[in-house]
This record gives structure tokens, C-alpha cells and sequence, in this order.
């Protein structure tokens, strides 16, 4: 594996030096309205960046925070449960850009049976407050978190506060009382705002995240996740001193949290998961927000049904052919017809676009506060081409840096007042 890795490094070096991959000048990134840092936010079964041998969850090889960061951008990554619920990632996200101990708090953790407290962290140093706005760019899951995160931020926690108010001797998280403006915008990148139909199928949630894991260990050329972490502290679940990923993974698969609790990616992944998230977690006034959706499927000659396009990663292939032709039509759920068909291999194409409790807009080069503005869709690209885990982007042919670099362009033009522009 090693020897792979080395070959791998050695022609991405060969491209750059001829001139393949275009060298980028920061003056050219850095004209912006604001200096606000952008946060990664990694998706379901997502890891930080100490994690998997140094292949970075954002850009592979490429590492798109560093690069960004050469361009004169402030860019922090975070590192939130890759199965937890949004809930709980969001609390997560809170500590990690602010430093301290995660409190997933009192209530929340009384009602579904796990400890309040979880790690505790440095922060990302940014000053955070209204004055000290961040960028939050979440990828799959990762947008449902960000949405999260700046609900609780600015209107808090009602269950939290009467918790308080009945146990006076408990401390309540800043991060619960609300009233806090303290995120610029929110860009999510195929992100289920409304679920996967792929989380709603009987018995397909467990292979598909194994499948997943899988897709990603190509690019490593192993099967053997010797760093990763499934963070799960909060429910005892811990690896042990030299215990191998496969015993460990094993742990966290027969878990009973998978059938005894909602407080997992799980439930919030699946489109009644989503609305009940979506009854709750609203566009805020003061907040830009955008979306991108993708699409690696086209509908079938003689059925219509989608099935995938060929540059599909293979991984992906059974997950996009069932959410490619599931239909349902039952009492009190949401009803799943044709237009659910299109997919990425993960994520419903349809859902991408933004919650659909929400005022969504085409954005046309003006941005409109408080709501959705819709950036287009990516055909031909996969779940995970969209964090450049792809065989191009993995050997130098094509660079996902680009595409993130219009990003933090755009989000750094945001004027820092609450008007539109």
C-alpha cells in the first residue's frame, strides 16, 4: 500500500510541475467583502484530518482546506460523528470551532439514554461571535448539521431551557440559550434536506454504509481502516487499546443504538427523520444559504427508472439502482414518487436542493438573505466526487480544488451587513 501511495504522490508532483494542475495566486482569491474563515463540515461517515493515513475526507490527495488556505482564505476543518445524529454533531461542531467540552445537554442526553458530555476541544481560534461571523460549507450530512447548528444558535433549545428551569442546579450551554447571529452562511454540497430514500429502505442501511466505507478505501488501495473513529463516547462505544477496525467496526454495527434510539444518522438520514428535522430547523433572516445538488444517474429507455451512469463509482452502483426505481405511497410519510428517482448513489438528487419547508431561489449571480439560493446541479458527478474522491481527482487528471475555490469566492463576497445582493 505504501508503494501505491508513494506512486500516487510521485505522478500528482509530475502533473504539477508541467504545468497540469494551474498554480492559483492568492491576490486573485483574496478580493473579497469579508475575512470570515469557512468551516468544512464532513458528511455521514466523514473523518477528521488526522484520521484514514492523512487521505484527507476533503480532496483526497489534494487536501482543499491547505490549498484554500494558500490562497490567502482562513479554513478550518472539522471533524463531527460520522454516524451520529444531527443533534449530536451539531453540539459537536459548536465546541470544536469554539474549544471546549461537547455538551450534548441535559435533556437531550436524560431523553435518549447517553452522557452529557463528550470530548473536549482547543477550537479553531476565530474569535467567534457576532462581530466574528464563520462560513459553514457542509457536505452531505454535513449541510443538515450546519442547518442545525445555527437553529440552535440563534433560537436555542426549548427543552433545554424548562430543563433548566426545573433542575435550577443544572448549568445551561451557551450554545442552548439562543439569540446568538454568529454564521454568515451555510453552502451545503449534496445534502439530504428532505433524506435518502436510501435510509428508508428495510435492511439497507447498515450494508450501505459499509458499502460506503468501501468506496473510500479504494482511493487508500485497503480495506483496513487502521485511524478512524466513529466518535461515539457518548454512547461507551470507545476502540480499544490495539483493537483491530473490523472488531471495532463490528461493535458499532451490532450496537443496539441502531434499533433502540432516533439519535442516530439513521433516523435523521430518512425522509421521515428529514421532516421531522425540517419541522423545527428553519432558514434564519440573517443568514445566507446555498445548495448544490448532483446527479450520476439518467432514466432508462423503457422504464424510466434511473440507473447509473457509467463513471459511477462502483460502490455505488446497487444504492443508486434501488433509490433509482423506490416508490412509496404510505399513510402519514412522505410520499416518494418518480421524481425521487434521479440520485447521486447516496442522496436523492431531488433533495438536494434545500428543505422543503423553505423558500428556495435559483441564484442568478445576486444572492437573496434568509432564503435558499440554488447554485445548479452537477451531472455526471457521484456522491463523492463532489469532495474529489474520484478516480480523476485521485490521479491528477482533474482537480476538485477549482470547484471549492468558487465557493470560498463566493462566500467571501458576502457583504457584512443583513441586506441582499
Amino acid at each position: 500500500m505504501k508503494k501505491a501511495m508513494l506512486l500516487l504522490v510521485i505522478s500528482l508532483m509530475t502533473y504539477a510541475c508541467f504545468g497540469f494542475l494551474p498554480a492559483v495566486k492568492a491576490e486573485e482569491f483574496s478580493e473579497n467583502n469579508n475575512k470570515e474563515p469557512i468551516i468544512l463540515v464532513n458528511g455521514f461517515l466523514g473523518w477528521g484530518r488526522e484520521e484514514v493515513l492523512g487521505f484527507k475526507y476533503w480532496g483526497g490527495f489534494h487536501d482543499i482546506q491547505e490549498k484554500l488556505k494558500t490562497d490567502g482564505y482562513q479554513v478550518f476543518t472539522s471533524a463531527v460523528g460520522p454516524v451520529s445524529s444531527n443533534w449530536d454533531r451539531a453540539c459537536e461542531l459548536y465546541a470544536q470551532i469554539n474549544g471546549g467540552t461537547v455538551d450534548y445537554g441535559a435533556a437531550h442526553a436524560e431523553e435518549h439514554g447517553h452522557a452529557r458530555f463528550g470530548r473536549t476541544y482547543e477550537g479553531f481560534n476565530v474569535n467567534w461571535d457576532e462581530d466574528n461571523k464563520v462560513h459553514l460549507v457542509g457536505h452531505s450530512m454535513g449541510g443538515q448539521t450546519s442547518r442545525t447548528l445555527v437553529q440552535l444558535l440563534k433560537e436555542g433549545s426549548r427543552e433545554e431551557q424548562e430543563y433548566k428551569n426545573q433542575h435550577p442546579e443544572v448549568e445551561l450551554s451557551p450554545l442552548f440559550e439562543g439569540g446568538k447571529s454568529f454564521v454568515r452562511s451555510v453552502t451545503t454540497l449534496a445534502s439530504p434536506h428532505n433524506g435518502t430514500t436510501l435510509a428508508d429502505g428495510v435492511g439497507t442501511f447498515i450494508p450501505f454504509a459499509k458499502d460506503l466505507l468501501v468506496a473510500t478505501a479504494f482511493f487508500l488501495h485497503s480495506a483496513d481502516y487502521t485511524v478512524y473513529d466513529f466518535k461515539l463516547d457518548q454512547w461507551g462505544i470507545k476502540k480499544k487499546k490495539g483493537e483491530s477496525f473490523v472488531s471495532y467496526s463490528k461493535r458499532v454495527w451490532n450496537s443496539p443504538i441502531w434499533s433502540d434510539t432516533k439519535d442516530t444518522c439513521q433516523w435523521d438520514l430518512s425522509t421521515d427523520g428529514a421532516q421531522e428535522l425540517n419541522s423545527w430547523v428553519k432558514t434564519q433572516p440573517d443568514v445566507y444559504y446555498f445548495s448544490y445538488s448532483a446527479s450520476a444517474t439518467k432514466p432508462g429507455i423503457l422504464t424510466g427508472v434511473h440507473i447509473p451512469i457509467l463513471s459511477m463509482n462502483k460502490a455505488l452502483l446497487g444504492n443508486a439502482l434501488f433509490m433509482g426505481s423506490y416508490l412509496r405511497n404510505d399513510q402519514n410519510r412522505p410520499i416518494i414518487d418518480e421524481s425521487w428517482w434521479e440520485n447521486d448513489g447516496v442522496i436523492n438528487t431531488n433533495s438536494m436542493i434545500g428543505p422543503e419547508t423553505d423558500e428556495i431561489v435559483p441564484y442568478r449571480q445576486k444572492a437573496q438573505i434568509g432564503k435558499w439560493n440554488y447554485l445548479g446541479k452537477k451531472a455526471g458527478w457521484d456522491h463523492l466526487d463532489l469532495i474529489g474522491l474520484s478516480i480523476s481527482d485521485s490521479l491528477g487528471f482533474s482537480d476538485i480544488t477549482m470547484f471549492y475555490r468558487d465557493i470560498a469566492k463566493l462566500v467571501t463576497k458576502l457583504p457584512d451587513n443583513e441586506v441582499d445582493y
